[in-house]
């Protein structure tokens, strides 16, 4: 499931984090977890009960003004709240507050810099920057992180930029990896996010295996993530350094 529109920058300042949908010309609101709205956003299998910080469904939430009954069986062909809901989150919009965003960017700020402090080095010296410096140079370089998009789906835009500043180098890899069909699809989710897919070969039987290019400091955290989430029936092999 995309998530198409799904979070608005909140041309005004919210107090709740919301999930919205205007629908018949009325408006609809439930007040949601953001972790978890977004999570479910995305198609993650959750309990619409673990996102929903209360179980109603609001024409304004920041006034605690309810949605008439009547709307809710015109509109929506129930008065269940908890359906209502559903629908709302996977047709609507999220509305998170400034103080959650913020967070979030500091999150994949943090995250960012350590993976270019771990992967990256001076090609002149062959050692790593300092985390002091490449956080300068971020700052020289007004890079800017997206809230909604992993860091490591960030990282090689963030480092193009730094270049401008700093001489930086990242020695990349080529791993096969052979995943068996009961966990491919939920391993080939999280290796998108995580580095490049050269190659894939999906088996009759559901099996995948592919060529995947990560910085070469991530192999241990990739094989760390696959072996758990395998629970060990994973084969990775290091093809040698990525051209």
């Amino acid at each position: 499931m995309g998530i198409g529109r799904p979070i608005s920058m909140d041309q005004e300042r919210v107090s709740f984090n919301l999930a919205l949908l205007k629908k018949g010309g009325k408006m609809f609101q439930v007040v949601v977890d953001p972790d978890n709205a977004i999570a479910y956003k995305k198609g993650t299998v959750i309990d619409i009960k673990e996102v929903l910080r209360s179980e109603k469904v609001f024409t304004d939430a920041k006034r605690g003004e309810l949605s008439p009954e009547a709307d809710l069986k015109a509109l929506f062909n129930s008065s269940d709240a908890v359906k209502v809901a559903s629908v709302i989150l996977k047709e609507g919009e999220i509305q998170l507050t400034t103080e959650y965003r913020d967070k979030l960017r500091a999150e994949k700020k943090k995250r960012i810099l350590y993976l270019i402090h771990r992967n990256a080095a001076d090609p002149k010296t062959k050692l790593p920057h300092p985390m002091t410096r490449i956080e300068n140079a971020f700052e020289q370089a007004k890079c800017k992180i997206d809230e909604f998009k992993t860091a490591e789906e960030q990282v090689d835009d963030v480092i193009r930029k730094l270049r401008v500043i700093l001489p930086i180098k990242i020695e990349q890899v080529l791993l096969q990896i052979d995943i068996p069909p009961q966990h491919a699809h939920q391993a080939y989710g999280m290796l998108k996010r995580m580095g490049s897919i050269k190659q894939e070969t999906w088996g009759n039987d559901g099996g995948l295996t592919l060529k995947f290019e990560i910085p070469a400091g991530l192999q241990e955290e990739v094989m760390d993530k696959l072996n758990s989430m395998t629970h060990g029936g994973v084969d990775i092999k290091l093809l040698g350094e990525a051209k």
